[in-house]
């Protein structure tokens, strides 16, 4: 729903890959803002971006783009955050709100934090929402909708920052949580970064399989592997740096998946028909329960050709 005026008069975003042009067709949509600013360090990115037009400005210096703004959202690989926070500093306006996107938050916290001016309100956030595909025409304004964005503020954030900050999210179509930045990263690290891992890890198997079967792990996927390759194809270097500063909470749940995996070992060795089954009752009810809570649908290939994937 549109809104009768702007929660913001300037929002900056530095990066406008995937979630950055998302970001700005769904403040388009919703009237979020007045002025749209956005960064991209590569000319053909930035010529491409102000081609599609989602943004008022396109800046080749990402001070620029954040001078004067209410809100900055950092939209590059988590990696890189540190020095785009470091990049913007002097730019960011008292009363500022300065946020990211990215799929880890200690991490976040640890190297930003130190670089955000007094008087600026640092608020890491990230939206449970994406597709395997990149880029500035890989955005669109229902990225966001029905989705969660968890935000995990340091201590003694502003209240009235918070609020707005949440208030924006919701105006681009997301579900809101709060929680702190561990448990964020634990919770992730199961739902998101595992998934990832493993799907990285099926599909670099079959590579090196399709060698020796000369193609036919190609021409014979099923849909499950087919929901692998679509995992695995997702953007290189924002996954790279999402298992580096979560290495912890990952190495944890990837311990635990691991024994889980040995004890499916044992019961296949052993004929244990029983703990299969079980085991397949127990996923399948949590299949059904993420259809239930809408995120996800029983449409055929869980409606993924009607428009860009959502991982």
């Amino acid at each position: 729903m549109t809104r009768t005026a702007p929660l913001f008069t300037k929002v900056a975003l530095i990066g406008v890959g995937l979630i950055g042009s998302s970001l700005a067709h769904a403040m388009r949509r919703g009237g979020l803002a007045a002025h749209i600013a956005g960064y991209a360090p590569s000319p053909e990115t930035r010529a491409r971006a102000a081609e599609l037009g989602f943004c008022h400005s396109m800046h080749d210096n990402p001070a620029d783009a954040a001078r004067g703004a209410d809100l900055v959202i950092l939209c590059t690989p988590v990696g890189a955050l540190e020095s785009a926070a470091q990049a913007i500093s002097s730019s960011l306006k008292p009363g500022a709100i300065l946020s990211d996107v990215g799929s880890v938050k200690t991490a976040v916290i640890r190297d930003v934090g130190p670089v955000v001016p007094e008087g600026v309100h640092f608020i890491p956030g990230h939206p449970i929402a994406g597709t395997e595909h990149s880029g500035p025409d890989a955005g669109f304004a229902e990225l966001f909708d029905g989705r969660w964005c968890i935000l995990t503020p340091v201590a003694g954030t502003d209240e009235t920052a918070l609020a707005t900050l949440v208030d924006f999210w919701r105006g681009c179509g997301s579900r809101v949580e709060v929680m702190d930045s561990k448990h964020h990263d634990l919770v992730l690290a199961i739902t998101s970064h595992l998934p990832h891992l493993i799907a990285y890890n099926i599909v670099g198997t079959a590579a090196d399989l399709e060698e020796v079967t000369q193609s036919e792990v190609i021409k014979f996927s099923a849909g499950g592997f087919r929901d692998f390759t679509r995992i695995a194809a997702s953007d290189p270097v924002m996954w790279r740096d999402v298992f580096l500063n979560n290495r912890e909470a990952v190495l944890e749940v990837l311990g635990r998946f691991s024994e889980d995996l040995s004890a499916l070992q044992r019961a296949i060795r052993w004929g244990d028909g029983e703990m299969l089954f079980d085991l397949f009752t127990r996923t399948r009810a949590i299949r059904r329960s993420i259809v239930e809570a809408g995120q996800d649908t029983e449409a055929a290939n869980f409606g993924r050709n009607a428009k860009p994937n959502r991982a």
